[in-house]
């Protein structure tokens, strides 16, 4: 309690200190939303949770994070804290508060370091002092004890104390943003590449093909990523090629129409999935820019993005270890050293860099290729008589098809991609031909592209509360979703074979790595289109044999799988009703469709297509038959999607079943009013070049 000595009571003065009596403002979100200070604690945020944490009162109160080496406070659940006590006053239980040392100013006023006072909400400073240090133990490390600066804003928010190097608007230098900015991309590099690498050889392409489809890829990443940093949400957040769209485009591949095609097969398929990537990216750019999707995120919860993210790593299990399994002792291998470094050297640091961490899947490739290239070159997968340029289907003896096919697997010199792709290859729209619009897949597409909108409102969500002052408003987010649609839209006159949105693991990145700022994005962004513009490197990337291709989907696979769930700390993730939600739709999301794809296909029948491929070819004997065979086409294709089983089910099932705000862990979006009087919301999600100026009427999509 404070002290009762009336002479060492601070004296009022021009702003004098708020009330002691009051440990919530009227106007908090706690407040409006019910929170109640004592639940059951069964939901634990992160440092990339909350916007706030509870002040250190005791050193029982707080928790060691392994991931930073110190002690954190023990936050709450997606919501504020009461504020903590004024500087050099005792706090509520007899303990003087610890002055805090803050590094950054994130009030607006620029990216410096804080020299003097830190002004807070209502006027007074607190000193820079040398934070309080405890020591844990004979052999290890002190932690550093810093309590958080909590200072409340109109919208109920906390301005919280960051751990990050480098916050949103910060601009150390052009030689850290290089660095950072290339670490962003090869750090998420399999996210990027590995999908060209799966659809392409499925359309019947070559690997010149897979090369330039690479190239596009890349090229595109990096424009899309720009125009997002500076015309969408402003946010550090890569778009790339999106594991939610991998699905569909491998039902159209797979298609009864396509399965006879004779001749060049890669371009007419591939033209199939431009229109329906456009039509569909069209109808997403119109669900943001038309306020819609500010309507639809009411009913988007955690609840309801984690099961459905988590859905879309699942789904693919039939692909990755299969196909890991044609040339065990290098895929495997793959496999054991990404997990090793991922999570048994994780903690390793170099140069003040903990590179196995953030490098765990190029590494891990990198070492695998450098290993499968001596088992090549020492003659362990030659093919014994068998040549490998008869086609399968003519060769007679059974061996020469098995060992043929083993060898294609674990040989790092049957694709000569790199030797055929040049030197210099710009990548131009319609480069594969006119795109080819049919409605049935078209709709496929477009309710994917819902799919891929609420992939985005978890990362917007998650991205802010690392590297910004204030999560986005709703219009920034509808902002944010209709350029996302545009950026599809590109994607498909420039033939990636895929749709572009957010790429979660890009979350996962920012939170390693400690790097937020928006320049080290964009910079890394035009590295990564002068890197496409050189043909070797797509055809470089195109030369992975496909068992490693496998082995890097098994991790990353697991990995979205993981970044789905972990949304669910926004929520009480004890809660019974959230465990029944969330189990009912992991559940439902693997058995109904299993009942799709399964359904009239007798155990012996013979198909054109690899096993791996079968879940993609529901369209053709689905238990859906009506007199409209495209009907048929669209409801046996999207019902055996386990995202979009995973989505339905949980977006009813959440918005059915009465729970409370806080149980239900309602996103937290900044208030477009409270956000236009903030100078720091406004640096951070205002549009830059004055452009904004030409789109205050539209209320929707601004702040």
């Amino acid at each position: 309690m404070a002290s009762s000595d009336p002479n060492n009571k601070p004296k009022p003065g021009q702003n004098p200190p708020l009330p002691e009596s009051k440990p919530m403002p009227p106007s908090s979100w706690a407040k409006r939303t019910g929170f109640r200070p004592k639940f059951s604690g069964e939901s634990n945020a992160t440092d990339s949770g909350p916007i706030a944490s509870v002040p250190k009162q005791r050193s029982s109160d707080s928790a060691i994070d392994l991931e930073m080496g110190r002690a954190r406070p023990i936050p709450t659940a997606n919501g504020p804290p009461p504020p903590p006590p004024r500087a050099g006053v005792p706090a509520a239980g007899g303990e003087k508060e610890t002055p805090v040392k803050k590094r950054r100013d994130s009030d607006g006023a620029g990216g410096g370091s804080v020299k003097g006072p830190t002004p807070i909400a209502n006027g007074q400073a607190h000193r820079n002092e040398v934070p309080a240090r405890r020591e844990q133990g004979r052999n290890e490390e002190a932690v550093e004890v810093v309590p958080p600066v909590q200072n409340w804003g109109d919208d109920g928010f906390v301005e919280r104390q960051s751990h990050m190097k480098y916050e949103l608007r910060d601009a150390p230098g052009i030689v850290p943003i290089g660095f950072y900015g290339l670490q962003h991309y090869v750090s998420i590099l399999g996210s990027i590449i590995l999908i060209p690498l799966v659809i392409v050889p499925a359309m019947g392409g070559s690997y010149e093909d897979t090369a330039n489809v690479v190239s596009t890829v890349l090229f595109m990443s990096g424009v899309t990523t720009l125009l997002h940093t500076f015309f969408g949400t402003r946010l550090p957040l890569i778009q790339g090629p999106s594991f939610v769209y991998l699905a569909p485009a491998l039902a159209i591949i797979n298609s009864t129409e396509f399965q006879k095609l004779h001749g060049n097969n890669f371009k007419h398929i591939m033209k199939e999935l431009q229109g329906a990537i456009i039509i569909a990216s069209a109808f997403q750019a119109f669900l943001g820019y038309s306020g819609l999707m500010s309507l639809l995120v009411r009913i988007i919860n955690p609840v309801v993005v984690a099961p459905t993210i988590a859905a879309v790593g699942l789904s693919f299990y039939s692909y990755g270890f299969p196909q890991v399994g044609s040339c065990l002792e290098i895929g495997a291998v793959q496999i054991l050293l990404v997990i090793i470094f991922s999570l048994y050297l994780r903690k390793i640091s170099i140069l003040g860099h903990r590179v196995f961490l953030i490098y765990a899947v190029p590494l891990g490739l990198a070492i695998t290729w450098g290993i499968a290239f001596l088992l090549t070159a020492a003659g362990a997968y030659n093919y014994k008589g068998c040549d490998p340029n008869v086609p399968t289907s003519n060769i007679i003896s059974e061996h020469c098809k098995k060992h043929i096919a083993r060898m294609k697997q674990c040989r790092v010199d049957s694709s000569h991609a790199l030797s055929m792709a040049p030197w210099f290859r710009f990548p131009y729209p319609l480069q594969w031909g006119t795109p080819v619009f049919s409605w049935k897949m078209a709709l496929v597409m477009c309710f994917v592209s819902i799919i891929a909108s609420v992939d985005s409102v978890g990362s917007y969500h998650a991205s802010s509360l690392l590297v910004a002052s204030r999560p986005p408003t709703r219009g920034v987010l509808s902002r944010g979703i209709g350029l996302e649609g545009i950026c599809s839209v590109l994607a498909g006159l420039w033939g990636t074979g895929t749709g572009f949105t957010t790429l979660t693991e890009n979350v996962h990145t920012i939170a390693v790595t400690k790097m937020g700022s928006r320049r080290a994005v964009e910079l890394g962004a035009c590295i990564l289109i002068i890197l496409s513009l050189i043909g070797k490197v797509g055809g470089f990337i195109a030369s992975i044999p496909q068992v490693m291709v496998a082995a890097l989907l098994c991790f990353m696979w697991g990995m979205l799988t993981a970044l789905g769930l972990s949304n669910l700390r926004y929520s009480e993730a004890g809660s019974s009703r959230n465990i029944i939600i969330v189990g009912l739709s992991l559940f439902f999301s693997l058995s109904v469709p299993a009942y799709f794809q399964q359904y009239g296909i007798s155990p012996k029948s013979n198909t054109s297509v690899p096993s791996y491929f079968l879940p993609y070819i529901v369209a053709s004997h689905g238990p859906v038959h009506t007199n409209f065979g495209g009907l048929n086409y669209v409801l046996n294709t999207l019902l055996s999607f386990h995202m979009v089983i995973a989505f339905l089910v949980a977006v009813i099932l959440d918005n059915t079943v009465p729970g409370s705000r806080l149980e239900r862990g309602v996103y937290v979006w900044s208030k477009a009013e409270a956000a236009r009087r903030e100078p720091a919301v406004i640096k951070d999600y205002g549009l830059p070049f004055r452009v904004g100026r030409a789109f205050r009427w539209v209320k929707w999509v601004g702040l």
